[in-house]
């Protein structure tokens, strides 16, 4: 992929967001400066990746488009302290390569019930050094077979037993405090039945049904399984499921 194909593609979608977003802009050019001249900086690595998956979708541009809105609005609307932390971590981008750097890993349920349990248990954190802990699934997932709280139902929505998303956020603040970073799962090659796209796939929206493996019969799931491991063959055996919504189908 020639840069100059990147810059290009750049040249036409900067003035398409600045126009889209020449409120916050306004408010805050400090702001936009920072995120244009980070854009310019990455766009050539993204465009790159970004192309080589999804070329062949007629509707590139405008996805392409859409996430950098995304990425703008996102920015804009990021609290004063992320942003800190962002050029503090872009003076040292090895930071996480650091000796000084101690993780942990947690469920949260298992180790504290519930977020808040997690909180109260930050004295705890800095007295082991910890600063990354790693929270196993804690997103929304059906109850009973969930993948071990891998087959989310939502992103947008802490599992409830655990808690809120704005618990969540409070957690993540409190323990930037401290000098721990959080980190969290986002799993987004599988879900559970109850997401979204799941549901839009059962009604048979086709955008949605794309974003899954469907077969018709059990011909090419055989084929792939030759090859691929039984994550929980106690449970179900295989990688695929027989589909009742898709008339017999496998996916």
């Amino acid at each position: 992929m020639p840069e100059r194909e990147s810059q290009k593609t750049l040249k036409r979608l900067l003035p398409r967001l600045e126009k889209t977003l020449h409120q916050n802009i306004s408010a805050d050019p400090q702001a936009w400066h920072v995120f244009s001249e980070r854009l310019q900086k990455h766009f050539p690595k993204l465009f790159k990746l970004y192309f080589e998956i999804y070329h062949s979708h007629y509707d590139f541009f405008f996805h392409l488009e859409d996430l950098l809105m995304a990425l703008a609005s996102s920015w804009f609307n990021r609290p004063q302290d992320l942003r800190e932390l962002d050029n503090a971590r872009e003076k040292d981008p090895l930071w996480f390569q650091s000796n000084q750097m101690l993780g942990g890993v947690c469920y949260v349920d298992l180790f504290a019930k519930d977020l808040e349990g997690v909180k109260s248990k930050i004295p705890y954190f800095k007295e082991l050094g910890l600063t990354y802990l790693h929270l196993m699934p804690l997103f929304k997932a059906p109850k009973g077979e969930n993948d071990g709280g891998y087959a989310v139902s939502s992103y947008r929505d802490v599992h409830p037993p655990l808690g809120t998303m704005e618990q969540l956020a409070s957690l993540a603040c409190e323990f930037r405090k401290v000098g721990i970073s959080l980190v969290v799962d986002l799993v987004f090659n599988h879900t559970s039945d109850e997401h979204l796209w799941a549901k839009g796939a059962k009604d048979g929206n086709e955008d949605f049904m794309d974003f899954y493996r469907i077969f018709p019969s059990r011909e090419m799931p055989d084929y792939y399984e030759q090859n691929l491991r039984e994550i929980f063959p106690e449970e179900h055996a295989g990688a695929f499921t027989p589909l009742a919504h898709f008339g017999g189908g496998v996916g």
